[in-house]
């Protein structure tokens, strides 16, 4: 090996071992994300792995679990690294798993066969590419008028006693003094998008893309209420003398203080209900469950059941945090996702004998490299200008 690969096999190891500086973490990421460099030293930590764990194996999840996330948490720290990992595994089956980071993944195994995503040569036609969704929404006003939100805009919009401020990616909104005046805005983050609101009484709402919520500039009464459309990650802001309300179609969550989120698309097949912190109460006509944290409501909107069970949390608002995630799922499911993130048109004939996908990619990939990743398992793909059509699903 090279006398490079060989200091960044030393790096790797010191990480792993809990003895890397701030300024080495920092080489080891920058060299993560850098060029194809890597890659022989990659294949070869993976034959290795696949040696010594066996082909159909996963990378242990204590490895290939948020090591990004932790690699930035400490750059952000000014002291030694320190992680301590809960078993003790070979170093270069971690150093495997890290450095598919380089492609701006974590992991992506198909269930059957498992194998492991790489980038390879694809047949996505050479168009183009398509860049990945930014902050960006349009603000309706009560008296109709439409505000443009993007990730640059500051400004400053006054309506009666309240104050609605633009800071780059996210409203505020500011309550100047008493009224019983409430009027009703809109936000409306197209695909392609995505936006963060700050409420009246310091509730932030996250909301993904082509997803809305109306909601007044004033919360007076005895309840807070939004409606929502789409998916939003909600931290309510705690008040047990006016419940917080979200609803969606005859869907109604009742908040009493928490963080949880809720998805809604109209092309999903259900409204998923998913707390991560507090107390909230699901109530679908005369069904209601209280939820607790790591739990899932999820109500078919055709017959009104609702069943709860247990959550991937961390799955669930992977879009909050910039990744997707998928577990056993679908190309139809796949290809939602990325429509309403890359603001594309899909068209795609399902079978009923479809591969199951699992893993993790960032959100700020430009599509080609999904497409890429997702060609290597099966699937073909033609994109010419925004519409994407899948050629093969095997």
């Amino acid at each position: 090996m090279s006398s490079s690969t060989d200091h960044n096999e030393k790096l790797l190891q010191k990480y792993l071992d809990g003895q890397c500086t701030v300024a080495e973490t920092e080489e080891l990421y920058a060299w993560l994300h850098s060029s194809g460099a890597h890659r022989s030293l990659l294949a070869a930590m993976q034959r290795e792995f696949e040696k010594t764990m066996g082909e159909h194996h996963d990378i242990p999840s204590e490895i290939s679990d948020r090591i990004e996330t932790r690699l930035l948490q400490d750059i952000s720290r000014d002291k030694v690294v320190k992680i301590h990992s809960r078993t003790r595994i070979r170093w270069a089956v971690a150093a495997a798993a890290l450095l598919l980071l380089g492609s701006g993944l974590y992991y992506m195994t198909t269930v059957s066969p498992r194998k492991t995503f790489t980038t390879s040569n694809s047949t996505v036609a050479d168009t183009g590419d398509i860049a990945p969704g930014t902050n960006k929404a349009i603000l309706i006003l009560a008296n109709g008028d439409v505000v443009t939100l993007d990730s640059a805009g500051n400004q400053v919009i006054d309506q009666g006693q309240t104050q609605v401020r633009q800071k780059n990616g996210q409203l505020e909104y500011a309550v100047q003094g008493n009224s019983d005046a409430v009027v009703y805005n809109t936000l409306t983050v197209p695909r392609g998008g995505q936006f963060n609101i700050v409420l009246p009484d310091g509730s932030h709402v996250w909301l993904n893309a082509a997803s809305s919520m109306r909601y007044p500039t004033a919360f007076n009464g005895d309840r807070r209420e939004v409606e929502l459309q789409g998916q939003g990650y909600f931290e309510v802001a705690p008040n047990a003398r006016q419940p917080f309300y979200v609803k969606v179609n005859n869907v109604e969550v009742q908040v009493l203080g928490t963080r949880f989120d809720v998805m809604a698309y109209a092309d999903e097949k259900s409204i998923n209900t998913t707390l991560l912190e507090g107390l909230v109460n699901v109530k679908n006509g005369t069904v209601q469950q209280k939820l607790k944290p790591g739990q899932q409501a999820i109500v078919d909107p055709a017959s009104g059941i609702m069943v709860v069970r247990a959550a991937d949390v961390d799955q669930v608002i992977a879009w909050k945090t910039g990744f997707f995630e998928f577990d056993n799922a679908s190309l139809g499911d796949i290809l939602r996702q990325l429509a309403r993130w890359y603001d594309i048109d899909v068209s795609y004939n399902q079978t009923g004998n479809e591969r199951l996908f699992g893993g993790r990619i960032s959100r700020g990939l430009p599509l080609s490299d999904i497409l890429h990743m997702l060609e290597a398992n099966g699937p073909t793909f033609l994109l010419s200008g925004r519409k994407l059509t899948v050629t093969s699903g095997k």
